[in-house]
């Protein structure tokens, strides 16, 4: 099963943009998002931005993804 995440723009280059995972960072195309810029949250999924995210909805996904993993104090 694979599982779209939350994804923190730190740079575009093109239609190419570093994101930060939970500190991890990846590259990924933001093709399919053209509207997306550096501060905005993505959901990542297969090496692609499908998607831009409003901050809340981003936190919520992060928490919960914290939680089903057991990672939540």
């Amino acid at each position: 099963m694979c599982v779209a995440v939350p994804a923190l723009i730190v740079s575009i280059d093109g239609t190419k943009a570093q994101v930060d995972i939970e500190g991890v960072r990846r590259m990924t195309s933001i093709y399919l998002t053209p509207e997306a810029k550096v501060g905005d949250y993505v959901l990542m999924h297969a090496g692609f931005a499908i998607r831009v995210l409003d901050i809340k909805e981003a936190q919520d996904t992060i928490s919960l993804l914290k939680e089903i993993n057991g990672t939540v104090n």
